[in-house]
């Protein structure tokens, strides 16, 4: 008994099916629906992890007064938020790197924050951060008392 060939056309279909439906971790991102782009929040604080990433860049803080007082949480201890930038590669051509943002650095970054009230948000595109040592200056953390990162062509 002679088996037949698939039909040629039928097995491309097959093929571009399979390789449609094809995991591909390497090309995976989210979207930004999990942020409240309708709000915006600046915060300011003294970083505590600076995490690169291919996608998105993090950085970690505890919430800081104007005056450079922690901001406490409920259960007395300093207030985490997190921020999430633009891929490490690009913000690090605009000079915002783990080695001139190290832990200690205080920064002022607005946000746009999660849906879900969690202490963490995305900085939107051409926002800056501003980076102000490791003291806080008198009148808070600003554009006008730091140098200020992004928000060029990015």
């Amino acid at each position: 008994m002679r088996r037949q060939c698939p039909n040629f056309t039928t097995l491309l279909a097959s093929v571009v099916a399979v390789a449609a439906l094809w995991p591909t971790p390497g090309s995976a991102h989210h979207s930004f629906a999990m942020y409240d782009q309708s709000q915006v929040k600046t915060v300011t604080g003294k970083l505590t992890r600076f995490i690169p990433g291919a996608n998105h860049a993090q950085l970690i803080f505890e919430l800081l007064e104007s005056d450079g007082s922690p901001v406490l949480d409920a259960a007395g201890k300093p207030a985490l938020w997190g921020v999430e930038t633009g891929p490490a590669a690009r913000i690090a051509q605009q000079g915002v790197t783990p080695k001139n943002f190290p832990a200690g650095t205080i920064v002022t970054v607005t946000l746009n924050p999660l849906r879900n009230g969690k202490p963490f948000g995305a900085v939107p595109n051409g926002t800056p951060i501003v980076h102000c040592g490791t003291t806080m200056p008198k009148g808070g953390c600003t554009a006008e008392t730091g140098k200020t990162y992004l928000g060029q062509n990015d």
